[in-house]
């Protein structure tokens, strides 16, 4: 393949970041600026609209009374802009839901950073060489072992090449440091290796 005609690799990478049911807290405001330092354009959607939660059972009744159908509309609409340079699709636990369903939906995207979350996949989806990375609590309510097992095996036949890290003993949403959840050492950790994982795609 001539050079001119070789994918361009260098420059940052646009990161599209969606947040948890907890909304659009400080941490998920933290979390992108840590990116952007790293070199990195990062867009941040406000899915719920300003409504923010302290807990994640308080954040589900939010996702449920917005409901999924809209969650998606609005998150697709965030990332239409951008989409065409070819993104990379990011989200804490649900929000981790909603950039797997973006990306696997996305002939152009760069690659996947999967914090606290995962969702479903459809039958015969295809990932070619999609960069993935999990990065999920052990154990983990939301996330159980089997449901990981299950999901990425999904993943690797669909095509991806997965990377998952787990972290003993932290809580689901380890990486907000206002939230009982938090684990600062799990959480630099995480950070570490994700942003390794951001600057090799």
């Amino acid at each position: 393949m001539p050079a001119s005609a070789e994918p361009a690799t260098s420059g940052p990478l646009t990161i599209v970041l969606f947040h948890s049911v907890c909304g659009l807290r400080p941490a998920v405001h933290a979390a992108a600026d840590r990116l952007r330092a790293a070199g990195h354009e990062v867009i941040v959607p406000d899915l719920f609209d300003g409504r923010t939660a302290g807990s994640v059972p308080d954040g589900i009744l939010i996702k449920d009374e917005i409901g999924k159908e809209e969650l998606l509309k609005r998150a697709i609409t965030a990332v239409a802009p951008y989409s065409d340079r070819g993104v990379v699709y990011a989200g804490f636990s649900f929000g981790g839901s909603v950039a797997q369903t973006l990306a696997l939906g996305d002939e152009k995207t760069r690659g996947l950073l999967l914090l606290h979350g995962t969702s479903d996949i459809a039958e015969g989806a295809v990932a070619e060489d999609l960069p993935v990375q999990l990065h999920v609590a052990d154990p983990d309510p939301y996330e159980p072992h089997d449901w990981l097992n299950a999901w990425y095996l999904q993943m690797r036949r669909a095509g991806a090449d997965v990377e998952v890290f787990r972290y003993a003993g932290a809580g689901h949403l380890f990486t907000d440091p206002d939230l009982p959840d938090h684990d600062a050492e799990a959480a630099e950790s995480a950070w570490k290796v994700a942003l390794g994982f951001l600057a090799d795609l």
